[in-house]
């Protein structure tokens, strides 16, 4: 028996093992996280940030009914998260990654295990703070073999090259002022697996080949920016907690792009970022796109620390210095 591998709805696997701990506040000037002229780009959750830093996400927590693929029917699955990303220069960054799972198939018992560990590295090539626009390149690898079967980790690997920007609005004129909190954040990637199909064999003897096709991972943020609202447009009168959120939505989709398979696949996922000086939070639906994306809406929670922040002047800072 010969089966078509339909293309997952795509989620941000966070990229990264645990920090052990954290400890005192290092006294120091802040490390500027994710700041463009005067634009901050708070840490999105399920698209990449454009933005080179020393950052943990600790823990991201994520609940969600994914659909049928191929021969497996619907489980409801839950992910416990972790990512760390460390800079090596000012503009070179690694991150490491790993997610725990809780997987509970329709009318069967619930499987645990660890997803693929996940290894990254980014580039930040271009920064204009006027316009406050960034660039980046990055690779991640999702590391096959390194996670439990049981979960539905892969046995191969897949390698996904990609593009990052970032952009804000303030350069707009007078006249849409309003519109200058508004920033867009977005990634362009292709997933490519190291093996183009697997064969599997199941109790009653019976061949299974799953194609491999290559995927391309797009998606963005729309966000606006209260904090920006209020210091650069008007002070409209926000008081705590309200003068530090930043609403958004992400896009999150994946395109299969050969070797039998098609489509588009995704969640559009509507939340809010509470950004504060040293840490986020931030909390988000995860809302199907079609019904090959699943009926059943998820939802993702995180907390973000801004190490470089924290600790400029040890844990936080580049281990090169340009």
């Amino acid at each position: 028996m010969t089966s078509e591998r339909s293309v997952a709805p795509p989620a941000r696997v966070p990229v990264a093992v645990l920090i052990a701990c954290v400890g005192a506040l290092v006294p120091g000037a802040a490390a500027a996280h994710g700041l463009v002229g005067k634009r901050f780009f708070p840490a999105t959750l399920t698209t990449e940030d454009p933005f080179v830093a020393d950052e943990l996400s600790l823990p991201t927590i994520s609940g969600r009914k994914m659909p049928a693929s191929g021969d497996e029917g619907a489980a409801r699955e839950t992910a416990f998260s972790a990512d760390v990303t460390k800079r090596i220069t000012d503009n070179f960054g690694i991150g490491f990654g790993a997610s725990y799972l809780k997987v509970r198939p329709e009318g069967e018992a619930t499987e645990h295990g660890f997803d693929n560990l996940e290894l990254g590295v980014k580039y930040q090539f271009y920064q204009d703070a006027e316009r406050e626009s960034i660039l980046s390149f990055g690779v991640d690898w999702d590391i096959g073999g390194s996670g439990s079967k049981r979960v539905g980790a892969e046995s191969f690997s897949t390698v996904t090259p990609g593009l990052f920007f970032g952009k804000g609005f303030g350069d707009l004129p007078q006249e849409a002022r309003y519109l200058r909190p508004l920033a867009l954040t977005g990634q362009l990637g292709i997933g490519i697996p190291t093996r183009s199909s697997t064969t599997t064999t199941n109790g009653d003897g019976e061949v299974s080949v799953d194609r491999n096709p290559r995927v391309l991972q797009w998606g963005f943020a729309l966000e606006y920016s209260f904090p920006y609202l209020q210091s650069y447009v008007q002070d409209v009168g926000l008081a705590a907690p309200f003068n530090r959120i930043i609403p958004v939505v992400e896009v999150a989709m994946s395109t299969a792009l050969d070797r039998g398979a098609s489509g588009t696949t995704g969640t559009i996922n509507p939340g809010l970022i509470w950004a504060g000086t040293y840490f986020q939070l931030a909390a988000e639906a995860q809302i199907p796109v079609n019904k090959a994306s699943g009926r059943h809406t998820g939802w993702i929670v995180q907390l973000h620390f801004y190490l470089d922040d924290l600790f400029p002047n040890s844990l936080g800072r580049p281990i090169f210095r340009q």
